[in-house]
C-alpha cells in the first residue's frame, strides 16, 4: 500500500497499534507526568490516572491508552471518543477543533488534554509511555535508511550482514515488521510514532540486538520517527518522487535532511554520487562517513579536474557473477572489503555498499564484517518485490520502481547481453501523486524497452483512463520525436497487462513488472481489489508452459 499522503488520514481509523507490536510488560505513566512533559495542564484531580499506551486509532485503543484525536481526511478523531473510551480509553489529548466537538457531544467520562498540534507531540509521548530507548539502559543498535530509491533493500541487506555477524535483529519497513516474532504485513513504509515506539521497546523487551527501519520523508514530515535517535542514519540518493507533497526537490531534500542531526542521529553514512548526497555530506551536523558507488575515489572527474572531496569509501572493482556482482570497497586509506551482491543491477551494488558501510559505521570492525561476508553470502538475501526473479527463461522479474530513476535503473539492469531479446515491460503510474513523473516515466520506458504496456498502479480516486493517457503521453513522444524502435501497447486491467507481457515474450526474453512490488492490494475508488504481481506472472507463465522458480516468499 502506498504511503498516505496526509498525516491526518489515520486519525478516526488510524493505522497504528497492529495486533503485535506492543511489550507486554509496560509501567503506567501518571497522566500529570504525561502533561507535564508536553507542558499542558491535566484537569481537575486527573494528575494520578495511570496510562500504559497511546493510540491514534479509536479501534485499536487498549485499556489504559491515552486516545489521541487528531483531525481526519473526512471526520476528526474527536468523533470517535466514545469507542475509544469503550474500548479502555483512560483520557484523550486533541486539539481546538476536537475540543468543540467534544463540548458539542455528552459529557465525555475521561480527562481530555488539549494541544495547539498534538500530532508534533505524539512521538515525545511515545517514546515516554513505552520507554522505547531509555537512557542509559540496553536498547537495540539503530540503523534507519533514508532516500527516494534502494530502502527496502538496504535495510534488507542490513538486517542480514548482522544476523551474520551474529546478531539478533529486527525491521520495520515498507514490506513487513520483524520484532523477534512472526513477520507483521506493513501498511506504511515508516508506521505512525505509537507503532514505531512500541515496536522499539518491544524489540528491547525481547532482546534484540539492533534494528534497521526504513525513513521515508512522510515520516519525518508527519511526525513518525519525533523521538527516535538512530545510531546510524544512511541516505541512499535523492532523485525526482513525492513532490505531491513536497512540492520542489528542494524542499524533499530539506526533509530528508532533517534526519540527519544530532536530535535525530548519532552517525550518518551518505552516500555521495550526486549532488544532493554531496551537499547533505557538506551540511550534516553529526559525524560523517561518505560512500561513492560510481565515479573515480580521487574525487576527479573524467577529465582529471576536481569535482569533489573524495569519499571515505569508495565501490571499485564491479566484476559480474551470475545475476549480481561482485566488487570491492576500498577506503581511503588503501583498506579493501571484498563484496558480493546477488541481486541484479548497479543499484543493488550501491545498496550492498550502503549497508557494508552502515554496519562499519555502527561499531563492527572490517576483519569481522569480511568474515561474515565470505561465509554467508548476506547479500543474496530475496527481497520481496525487489528485483525478485520468478522464472528464468523468460526472465521474469518485479520490481517496486515507481519513478523515474528507479525505473531507468531496474531497465537498464535487465537488458540481456544477448542482442536478440528484447525487454518487455508492464507498469502504470499511481494515482493522487506526483503528475509530473508520469510522462517521464513514459519516456524512459520507450527509450529502454522493446515493448511498453501501459496499464494501472493503483489509481486511488483519480481516473485511471486519465493516468493511463498521461504516461502513453510521454511514450508515444519519445517514440516519435526520438524514432525509437518500439512498440507501445495500452492494456488494463493489470492482470490482462501482465498475461499480454507473457504472451509476447519468448524463452530469451526478459519480462519486468515495475510499480507495485511487494504489493498484494490495488486500491480503486477506496475499495482494495486483490492483486499480487508475482502471483499473476507466475500464473501467466504456468499457463503458457514456462517454468516458474519456487519462492516461498511470495505471500509477503
Amino acid at each position: 500500500m502506498s504511503e498516505l499522503t496526509a498525516p491526518d488520514a489515520s486519525a478516526p481509523s488510524g493505522r497504528d497499534s497492529t495486533p503485535g507490536f506492543r511489550p507486554t510488560a509496560v509501567a503506567a505513566v501518571p497522566l500529570g507526568a504525561i502533561g507535564e512533559s508536553i507542558g499542558v495542564a491535566v484537569p481537575g484531580a486527573s494528575g494520578s490516572v495511570p496510562v500504559t499506551g497511546i493510540s491514534l486509532n479509536s479501534r485499536a485503543v487498549h485499556p489504559g491508552d491515552l486516545y489521541v484525536a487528531l483531525p481526519g481526511a473526512a471526520r476528526h478523531g474527536a468523533d470517535f471518543v466514545s469507542q475509544a473510551v469503550d474500548a479502555g480509553a483512560v483520557a484523550v489529548l486533541t486539539d481546538d477543533a476536537g475540543a468543540r466537538l467534544l463540548a458539542l457531544s455528552n459529557d465525555i467520562p475521561v480527562p481530555v488534554l488539549l494541544a495547539a498540534e498534538p500530532r508534533s507531540v505524539v512521538g515525545r509521548l511515545s517514546a515516554l509511555i513505552y520507554q522505547s530507548r531509555p537512557e542509559g539502559a540496553a536498547a537495540p543498535a539503530l540503523f534507519g535508511v533514508t532516500g527516494t530509491n534502494g530502502k527496502t533493500t538496504t535495510t534488507y541487506f542490513i538486517n542480514s550482514l548482522l544476523r551474520a555477524l551474529g546478531k539478533r535483529t529486527g525491521l520495520i519497513g515498507t514490506i513487513e515488521i520483524l520484532a523477534g516474532g512472526e513477520p507483521i504485513p506493513s501498511l506504511l513504509t515508516t508506521p505512525e510514532s505509537t507503532d514505531v515506539h512500541a515496536l522499539l521497546a518491544l524489540m528491547r523487551e525481547r532482546g534484540l540486538d539492533a534494528a534497521s527501519m526504513e525513513v521515508s520523508s512522510h515520516a519525518i514530515a508527519f511526525h513518525r520517527v519525533d523521538a527516535v535517535v538512530f545510531d546510524v542514519a544512511g541516505f541512499t540518493n535523492l532523485t525526482q518522487d513525492h513532490l505531491d507533497l513536497h512540492g520542489t526537490m528542494e524542499e524533499y531534500f530539506q526533509t530528508k535532511a532533517g534526519l540527519f542531526t544530532p536530535e535525530r542521529a548519532r552517525a550518518a553514512v551518505v552516500t555521495v554520487d550526486d549532488a544532493w548526497g554531496q551537499k547533505l555530506a557538506a551540511d550534516t551536523g553529526i559525524p560523517v562517513t561518505t560512500l561513492a558507488t560510481s565515479g573515480d575515489a580521487t574525487g576527479r572527474d573524467g577529465a582529471g579536474r576536481t569535482s569533489a572531496p573524495a569519499a571515505d569509501w569508495t565501490v571499485v572493482r564491479t566484476t559480474p557473477r551470475g545475476l549480481g556482482t561482485d566488487f570491492v570497497l576500498r577506503h581511503q586509506d588503501g583498506a579493501e572489503l571484498r563484496v558480493h551482491s546477488g541481486l541484479p543491477g548497479s543499484f543493488n551494488v550501491a545498496n550492498a555498499a550502503l549497508a557494508t558501510v552502515m554496519v562499519l559505521a555502527g561499531g563492527h570492525t572490517p576483519s569481522a564484517v569480511q568474515a561474515a561476508l565470505d561465509a554467508a553470502d548476506p547479500f543474496t538475501v530475496a527481497v520481496p518485490g525487489r528485483m525478485q526473479l520468478v522464472s528464468t527463461a523468460p526472465a521474469a522479474v518485479v520490481d517496486f520502481a515507481h519513478n523515474p530513476d528507479a525505473l531507468a535503473r531496474a531497465l537498464e539492469a535487465v537488458r540481456p547481453a544477448d542482442a536478440g531479446s528484447k525487454v518487455i515491460i508492464v507498469f502504470g503510474a499511481t494515482g493522487q501523486r506526483d503528475q509530473g513523473k508520469r510522462p517521464a516515466m513514459g519516456a524512459i520506458a520507450a527509450r529502454l524497452a522493446d515493448t511498453v504496456i501501459v496499464s494501472d498502479d493503483d489509481p486511488h480516486d483519480e481516473d485511471s483512463a486519465a493516468i493511463r493517457s498521461d504516461v502513453l503521453a510521454g511514450a508515444l513522444a519519445a517514440k516519435d520525436s526520438e524514432g525509437l524502435d518500439c512498440t507501445v501497447l495500452e492494456v488494463f486491467p493489470r492482470d490482462a497487462a501482465i498475461l499480454k507481457a507473457v504472451e509476447l515474450a519468448a524463452p530469451e526474453d526478459v519480462i519486468l513488472v515495475a510499480g507495485r512490488g511487494h504489493e498484494v492490494w490495488q486500491e480503486v475508488k477506496g475499495v482494495n481489489l486483490a492483486l499480487d504481481d508475482r502471483v499473476e506472472l507466475r500464473n501467466a507463465l504456468t499457463a503458457r508452459g514456462f517454468t516458474v522458480l519456487e519462492d516461498h516468499r511470495i505471500e509477503s
